[in-house]
């Protein structure tokens, strides 16, 4: 079984990840707006970045940290593994969570500096409106739904594929474009740019991330039913102590001394 890499050089993967997924979709959201003005091919343009660099991102760093690059994937991840005990622990989410958030911010910046644009800009692009909250209740749960199913169902390995695949999905039939993510929608906020969210509308996207996120969790019972219930066993043979132990309860009892 393979040792997990340090809590802090994980945490460092999960900043550099979301920070260069954010600069991916920024930066191509810009080049875009600076080819063509048809808004459609901007979004085009967009997507299609976010899909491949999305893709390649889970794959390359995924075996390091996991690839959450997101809090509601994170928190998702916790309350799961509070009932399987293969979750991170809350000592592991707060360490993710920030660097996530801040890799986000410093992702928007470099992006903006890239293009010779101001390095910290806040959005003007309101994004405030009932029908933008539902999308991102609906792309964050399909997020959620499809990275703990593919668990459940044994495919993980196809997670770079089909997570890459259903952001550019979403991107076109949901609303918001399909943040589906705390951590990005944050560091959005920080550029004025084709990709950007202004300050204000930040929260209500939160929280409807947060609301999919729990919809997301609950389709995966739906479909998969609930997770067994992780049960120690005993003797732990985890411990070097209990595992001698069981090694030598495993022994025949030696022959009693001739008489």
């Amino acid at each position: 079984m393979s040792v997990p890499a340090p809590l802090v050089r994980r945490a460092a993967v999960e900043g550099l990840g979301t920070a260069a997924l954010v600069a991916v979709v920024v930066g191509s959201g810009i080049q875009a707006t600076e080819l063509t003005r048809d808004v459609g091919t901007q979004l085009l343009a967009n997507s299609l970045a976010t899909v491949f660099g999305l893709g390649v991102l889970i794959a390359f760093l995924g075996p390091v940290s996991g690839a959450h690059f997101n809090p509601a994937v994170t928190l998702a991840a916790w309350f799961t593994g509070c009932r399987t005990g293969d979750g991170p622990d809350l000592r592991e989410v707060a360490a993710y969570i920030p660097a996530q958030v801040v890799g986000a911010i410093g992702g928007a910046v470099l992006a903006d500096a890239m293009f010779g644009k101001p390095l910290v800009a806040f959005s003007t692009h309101e994004r405030w409106a009932g029908h933008l909250w539902l999308a991102e209740v609906v792309a964050t749960a399909g997020l959620v739904w499809l990275i703990f199913g593919l668990t459940r169902a044994s495919r993980a390995h196809l997670a770079p594929l089909l997570v890459a695949a259903y952001i550019g999905t979403a991107y076109w039939f949901t609303s918001s474009t399909s943040f589906a993510n705390p951590a990005v929608t944050i560091g959005r906020a920080f550029t004025d740019t084709f990709a950007g969210i202004a300050p204000t509308s930040v929260l209500p996207f939160l929280a409807a991330q947060l609301i999919g996120a729990a919809a997301g969790l609950c389709l995966v019972v739906v479909c998969f039913g609930r997770p067994a219930v992780a049960r120690p066993r005993w003797p732990p043979l985890s411990s070097p102590t209990s595992a001698a132990t069981a090694s030598r309860s495993a022994r025949p009892d030696p022959p009693p001394p001739p008489r």
